[in-house]
């Protein structure tokens, strides 16, 4: 006979455990939790304002401690361990550890990307530290979007451009904390030129949402972002899902040689947000997300007070517009990495199917979209298809916003004809080439797509023109280099690039550029070695970012054998 002996009583004392002495896990510090209770005041406490609340704290006191990073995950009902990893993705959060020491209360980021390196910001990067002392920290930072005025140095979020060590000195001297507004264009001046009639015209249903998606689509506008995605047919595919729709806007240029949204935005704020608000009312989007690069400071703090005032004009019943901060990732410039930001969350790129305008912020079926293709609506729309499509070049139609950079004499946002050439591009629009330089290549898209060399400038730059030669033009960032530029180092600059701004998610991506960037620094270049290790980036990486971080390097191996046989340069 099986016989089962019950357990003891509780009361009998044995079996039983007992309590810790203390609390398990990190304990809330009663005057940390105060502290973050008195910046956050009646805000939300919602899951989403993570990054939000953490900029408070971060403005607040230079960087995040541990015991505000535990009073945060209380107050805000969250583990600590998802407060911390949301902390620690994004660069320009300074997470202290216990026990560390927290950093200096100023801190100055040099731009090395490629445009400020061949301005000379490696220079800056050695000569900085002595010059400014032991109570400042230098640090490198990506693209700063005024690749036009290069080299740029930022004092906390204030830049300095065509930065030396004597402007950078008194910046930091003076402890900027103001955000000078660029001259914009305001609500007044805006609506005296006629602006905001289209939208008011949409709102008292004097134009139908289908007649609108024919004018865009017949007149040929895409994505301008980067991946050209017709935006006619994208407003058609996010109105057939069921509602509520929501609208994600794409403010996050981090591409290397990109700052055409900036420059819009720093002039003509109202032509975007009568654009936004366009294409809101056309796919019904209950809410509206503006997601703004932490470059941009001075942008933000603009357009959130010039859309206060469109919203007390009367002119956003149909949707609520809530800005959001980015914190220094360049791959919240990806999709889906953005709508992971604007929930809260690490910039993780997501698996699809689904896509966005199915499954995208809160489960929603969302309508993503670029500064400057919303810049372009009001335009498109009143002037019509025959306005838009009567410019181009080389059998292109329509007109695109270059941002240009490098060794020419003016550089800039340049408006020229879809499908000019790169040659036409610097003749007539940049006043040719640097005094004394001579033409070697150019980056026709940024950091992502390829080089390109000289010999190959008479290629119409559009959209499915360059795809053939292991290049794209991408969002138009083009970046013109000269013979006294080695073509190894320039890849290998975009290279380290992709190597920080990778999300890890990934192997093939998060490995493959540390492994390449290592490759190519120690030289000599293994053709077959990094031919392998770039078709693996490229078949296997989840997004965008691990797909084309081997372009330039293939490109350099492709069309520039010559500087294959020579010592790693510098500038």
């Amino acid at each position: 006979m099986n016989m089962q002996v019950p357990p003891p009583a509780r009361g009998d004392g044995v079996g039983r455990r007992r309590p810790p002495r203390t609390p398990k896990g990190r304990q809330v510090d009663p005057v940390a939790l105060e502290e973050v209770r008195g910046l956050l005041t009646d805000r939300s406490r919602r899951r989403d304002l993570l990054i939000e609340h953490l900029h408070l704290i971060q403005d607040r006191y230079g960087h995040l401690s541990a015991a505000h990073l535990a009073a945060l995950a209380a107050e805000m009902r969250m583990a600590q361990a998802e407060v911390y990893e949301v902390a620690t993705f994004y660069s320009h959060f300074d997470v202290v550890k216990e026990g560390e020491t927290p950093p200096p209360a100023i801190t100055v980021r040099v731009c090395d990307s490629l445009s400020c390196a061949m301005a000379g910001s490696e220079e800056l990067l050695k000569k900085l530290p002595a010059i400014l002392g032991k109570d400042v920290r230098v640090v490198h930072a990506p693209c700063m979007g005024a690749c036009d005025r290069a080299p740029v140095v930022a004092v906390g979020h204030v830049q300095t451009f065509k930065a030396n060590p004597d402007n950078v000195a008194a910046s930091v001297k003076a402890k900027p904390h103001a955000h000078a507004w660029h001259d914009h264009k305001d609500l007044a001046a805006y609506q005296q030129e006629g602006g905001y009639k289209l939208l008011k015209d949409c709102l008292a249903d004097e134009r139908t949402r289908d007649e609108l998606i024919k004018i865009v689509s017949d007149a040929g506008l895409r994505g301008m972002g980067g991946a050209g995605f017709p935006t006619g047919r994208k407003w058609s595919l996010v109105r057939a899902e069921p509602a509520p729709r929501l609208f994600a806007v794409n403010c996050d240029e981090g591409e290397p040689g990109t700052f055409k949204d900036r420059y819009y935005l720093e002039r003509d704020p109202h032509r975007f947000i009568e654009g936004m608000l366009i294409a809101a009312w056309v796919v019904e989007a209950r809410d509206t997300y503006l997601y703004i690069r932490d470059e941009y400071p001075e942008l933000r703090l603009m357009l959130a007070d010039e859309i206060v005032k469109a919203e007390k004009a009367g002119l956003s019943p149909h949707t609520r517009i809530q800005i959001r901060r980015g914190a220094g990732a360049y791959i919240c410039g990806e999709e889906s990495a953005m709508i992971e930001s604007i929930e809260g969350k690490r910039g993780l790129p997501r698996h699809r199917p689904p896509y966005v305008a199915q499954v995208g912020l809160f489960g929603r079926p969302t309508l993503e979209q670029n500064v400057e293709t919303l810049f372009w609506v009001r335009d498109i729309i009143e002037k019509g298809v025959e306005w838009a499509t009567s410019q181009g070049r080389h059998e292109r139609k329509g007109f695109r916003s270059f941002s240009v950079s490098g060794r020419v004499k003016n550089p800039g946002v340049k408006l020229a004809p879809a499908g000019i050439t790169m040659r036409e591009l610097i003749d007539e629009f940049c006043g040719g080439m640097q005094d004394g330089q001579v033409f070697k290549g150019y980056l026709p898209g940024g950091a992502s797509g390829g080089i390109l060399p000289a010999s190959m400038a008479d290629i119409p730059l559009d959209f499915g023109m360059l795809e053939k030669y292991g290049s794209f033009v991408g969002s138009h960032a083009v970046v013109v280099l000269s013979e006294q530029d080695d073509m190894k180092a320039v890849a290998l600059n975009l290279m380290k690039f992709f190597e920080d701004e990778s999300c890890g998610q990934c192997t093939p991506c998060r490995v493959g550029t540390e492994k390449a960037a290592k490759l190519m620094e120690q030289g000599p270049w293994n053709t077959g070695l990094l031919t392998e290790l770039s078709t693996a980036m490229r078949d296997a990486s989840i997004c965008g970012l691990g797909q084309a971080a081997s372009n330039p390097l293939m490109c350099v191996l492709k069309y520039f054998p010559d500087d294959l046989t020579k010592p790693l340069g510098k500038w």
